[in-house]
């Protein structure tokens, strides 16, 4: 791991309801490039809320976002010449990748159309540059032959196969995962696990809302334990499945291990 900060979070609130609800109560942590944050906790903790401000599908209520060295959640930041330029959320977005409990794919569209669209569209790669890597990628997770079958003919582990590679077809610098196995058969759990642990060994920086205690610890660098919108606790794997402290923590595992 590199001390490169890629994304600050700082003092993030997310509030509903007049503030009556906080989805998010003062979120604070720095994620490095080639980590692997792992955020676990009860239903209703705001783990998905957190993962989806990072790239403001969840606009924060107050707080700041920093990646890459600029704050997404301003209107404007300075450029390199010092002067505010207007914050493309757009062009921040391509850089995290976002793979969904279900698996977004377009219904009406091959395994191949689904992959080409995004490089095609967003950032302008010819079609049989964008139709070369596309294969490449789903050479990679088992997938080549079914590159001209359409969504509704795979299995739920393999849609999210799909869906994590066409995320990584955008080059993405970061990776993020809101439960994608939740939505699955317990047999294809997995195969998808296997993709993201192939993906954290590459040193690709991921951040993961899972319930699955069994990839937090094996391949987690840093396990998060968020419940009613803070953080309560965090370290290694070790430490937070071995040693928790706080009596929150302590509750959740027992419950779920």
């Amino acid at each position: 791991m590199t001390s490169d900060k890629l994304i600050q979070v700082k003092n993030l609130k997310k509030h509903y309801n007049k503030g009556t609800i906080k989805a998010l109560d003062d979120v604070s942590i720095d994620i490095h490039s080639g980590e692997v944050i792992v955020v676990i906790g009860p239903s209703g903790s705001g783990k998905s809320t957190f993962l989806r401000s990072l790239n403001l599908m969840e606009q924060p209520t107050d707080g700041q976002i920093i990646f890459d060295g600029v704050d997404i959640t301003k209107k404007k930041a300075p450029g390199p010449d010092g002067k505010l330029k207007k914050v493309n959320i757009d062009l921040h977005r391509q850089k995290m990748g976002m793979v969904f409990q279900h698996f977004n794919l377009f219904p009406h569209k091959t395994i191949l159309q689904n992959m080409i669209l995004a490089p095609m569209k967003v950032k302008g790669i010819s079609k049989d540059a964008a139709t070369n890597k596309a294969m490449e990628l789903l050479r990679r997770v088992g997938l080549e032959d079914r590159h001209s079958a359409y969504p509704i003919q795979l299995s739920g582990g393999q849609k999210q196969r799909v869906a994590i590679v066409r995320a990584l077809a955008m080059e993405p610098e970061v990776m993020l995962f809101d439960e994608p196995t939740s939505a699955l058969d317990p047999e294809m759990v997995g195969e998808v696990l296997a993709v993201m642990k192939e993906l954290a060994k590459e040193g690709m920086t991921m951040v993961v809302v899972t319930h699955e205690m069994g990839f937090a610890r094996e391949v987690g660098s840093r396990v998060v334990f968020m419940d009613e919108g803070k953080i309560l606790e965090q370290g290694t794997p070790e430490e937070i499945f071995t040693s928790p402290k706080h009596p929150r923590l302590k509750d959740f595992l027992s419950k779920v291990l």
